[in-house]
């Protein structure tokens, strides 16, 4: 598995890029976002998801850890492949996604290309339970109870950054260093992003 690729930025197209590496070039498809704020010619550092199928081995691009994980959760999402996954991380960043299926919103959901109603009920559903999951295997493991009182924008944001890949005691950790009364959902997730590591 490539966790990713660092090299000069050779080629940029609308779906894809090709950086070169030591004379190989590698293709990459990646969102156009995340294509338009690379600039050719320059030395790129892009995290890679290697998609291996009977027919085709390609490689995805991202610029962070979050846009990674978010397109992993969409590919395990029924009925959603990688072009998709890449359209849909073209149209919303991966902090406005999670948000978006810890609160609910099929709204929000629904505006993004070839998501309707049916689909987005499924994102929600899919992976807030594996959400749930995850952190039941989490508590399961854990031998000393860290207590933390949260409000409600608190919770959300919490959940949010669980979605993106992110443990409860390092979430836990972080928001005891936010001022999470002042701010909006969105600028606490933000606010843990930059703490967590981006």
């Amino acid at each position: 598995m490539i966790a990713y690729i660092k090299g000069n930025l050779e080629i940029k197209s609308k779906e894809y890029i090709v950086i070169d590496v030591g004379g190989i070039g590698y293709k990459i498809f990646m969102s156009e976002t995340a294509i338009n704020e690379l600039e050719k010619g320059k030395e790129v550092k892009v995290f890679t998801y290697m998609r291996v199928r009977e027919d085709d081995v390609s490689l995805y691009g991202f610029l962070n850890n979050e846009e990674l994980v978010t397109f992993e959760l969409l590919l395990g999402v029924g009925g959603i492949g990688a072009k998709s996954a890449l359209s849909i991380l073209s149209n919303i960043t991966p902090s406005k996604f999670a948000l978006a299926v810890i609160s609910n919103d099929v709204a929000i959901l629904k505006k993004l290309p070839g998501i309707g109603a049916k689909t987005a009920q499924r994102i929600i559903l899919e992976l807030k339970d594996k959400m749930k999951n995850e952190d039941a295997l989490e508590l399961d493991n854990t031998n000393t109870k860290v207590e933390i009182v949260l409000d409600n924008k608190a919770k959300d944001a919490s959940e949010a950054l669980s979605v993106l890949g992110y443990t409860r005691k390092d979430i836990e950790i972080v928001l005891e260093k936010i001022n999470t009364k002042e701010l909006t959902v969105e600028e606490i997730i933000k606010q843990g992003l930059k703490y967590l590591g981006r």
